[in-house]
């Protein structure tokens, strides 16, 4: 999976684009010092997105917002 594109939104959220989910954009919040999945505006035209997808789009955000370690080392 990759990280397609990302922006920023109101209220300090970013939504992002994954290329195995291109129809199904993805809303991030930030907690502490690292993002999580808030919500996803999943259509039809997209395949279900799992836990282990969700786990793999958090950790290609944080990645590239440079809050990877982190995210890594956050409490579970």
């Amino acid at each position: 999976m990759q990280l397609v594109k990302w922006s920023y939104m109101r209220g300090y959220n970013i939504r992002a684009i994954f290329d195995q989910f291109p129809n199904s954009p993805v809303i991030f919040r930030k907690i502490r010092d690292y993002y999580f999945v808030y919500t996803i505006h999943w259509t039809a035209a997209d395949p279900p997105i799992g836990i282990k997808e969700l786990e793999e789009m958090e950790q290609l955000l944080n990645r590239e917002l440079g809050t990877e370690l982190q995210y890594l080392y956050r409490k579970k």
